[in-house]
């Protein structure tokens, strides 16, 4: 089945089955098989296939955060319950985890990109979702995209803006150390080659593949250290090299054949084949449990302390996701 959103008013959900598609003889109009409309618009739509969960966000409902939907029949979904405790959410991705913070394995866990930061949520019981944490980044203009690596311990992000709104208009993407859920840190920024603006990504068999705007299609094989090297690339607009809102939109490396689908503003689709064999399957290292944290010691009234080295005391009233923001500046 495919799941269709749009920002358009009054859009709601379709839903179509694709099995017509497979007596279609010619051009044919179709009509959805299901229309959800119990939110009226949506920049998008996450689909978690292995729990049968569905996750619209920038919806007019929820605080355009996470409008989550029982699709295991997909031509009649069921609201389950909102997250709306952290504002709009622009995209995600939802997995049930299986990285190293022990506490959560088996769990649905959600990663959102929140304009202003990434945030973490378990929404295993979706009437009553937990946020675990957020977590921001110096510079930060406009956190829109990211994916998971495969064995949940790192996550790589675009921030659609920054190039955009800097004078800096090298191509970076942030690599997220999420090892722990409830404290992750921005590990490394990466600089690319290009100067474009970077819009989605995805993570499979062990490479990124990229759709960076004028920069085209963008291939990182990321390294034993977690870092990245670009490994190939296909540009998709040969005629623009600038950090501009054209060119390559977003691209499907998940087909078994290894074809690569890449989607430009301008020029449509691309169907690719990599020259190259495809880089076998990962195998996904089993979950090493977290070391235990250290008991911290008790802090004086009225102050709350951080003794990484990058941290000085802060005094006032203050939480964890205080401490983490004042300790990134």
């Amino acid at each position: 089945h495919a799941f269709i959103v749009s920002e358009a008013s009054q859009h709601g959900m379709q839903i179509f089955d694709l099995r017509h598609l497979r007596n279609a003889t010619g051009p044919t109009v179709w009509n959805a098989d299901f229309h959800y409309s119990k939110f009226r618009n949506s920049h998008n739509i996450v689909i978690n296939e292995a729990t049968g969960r569905a996750f619209a966000v920038g919806t007019n409902t929820c605080s355009g955060s996470l409008h989550m939907m029982d699709i295991s029949n997909p031509t009649n979904p069921v609201f389950l319950g909102c997250f709306s405790a952290d504002g709009y959410t622009h995209d995600a991705q939802c997995v049930v985890y299986h990285g190293p913070t022990m506490e959560f394995v088996g769990k649905e866990i959600c990663f959102l990109y929140n304009a202003k930061r990434l945030t973490i949520v378990d929404v295993t019981n979706a009437s009553a979702p937990v946020m675990l944490s957020q977590t921001t980044y110096q510079g930060v203009k406009y956190a829109h995209q990211g994916w998971l690596d495969e064995a949940h311990e790192y996550a790589y992000a675009d921030d659609e803006l920054d190039e955009y709104k800097s004078s800096d208009k090298i191509t970076k993407t942030y690599i997220f150390d999420v090892r722990d859920l409830k404290y992750p840190t921005l590990r490394h920024i990466h600089r690319h080659q290009t100067q474009s603006i970077d819009h989605n990504l995805y993570t499979h068999n062990g490479h990124i593949y990229m759709a960076n705007y004028c920069a085209g299609l963008r291939v990182m094989k990321i390294t034993d250290d977690r870092l990245l090297s670009e490994a190939a690339f296909f540009d998709t607009e040969p005629d623009c090299d600038t950090a501009t809102f054209q060119g390559a939109w977003s691209v499907y490396p998940f087909f078994r054949s290894g074809s690569l689908l890449v989607s430009s503003v301008e020029r449509g689709l691309f169907v690719l084949k990599q020259k190259t064999p495809m880089p076998t399957q990962v195998p996904i290292p089993k979950p090493t449990p977290a070391p235990p944290m250290p008991t911290p010691a008790p802090n004086p009234p009225g102050a709350c302390t951080d003794k990484s080295k990058k941290c000085t005391r802060l005094k006032g009233k203050c939480n964890k996701f205080k401490v983490q923001k004042m300790c990134q500046k």
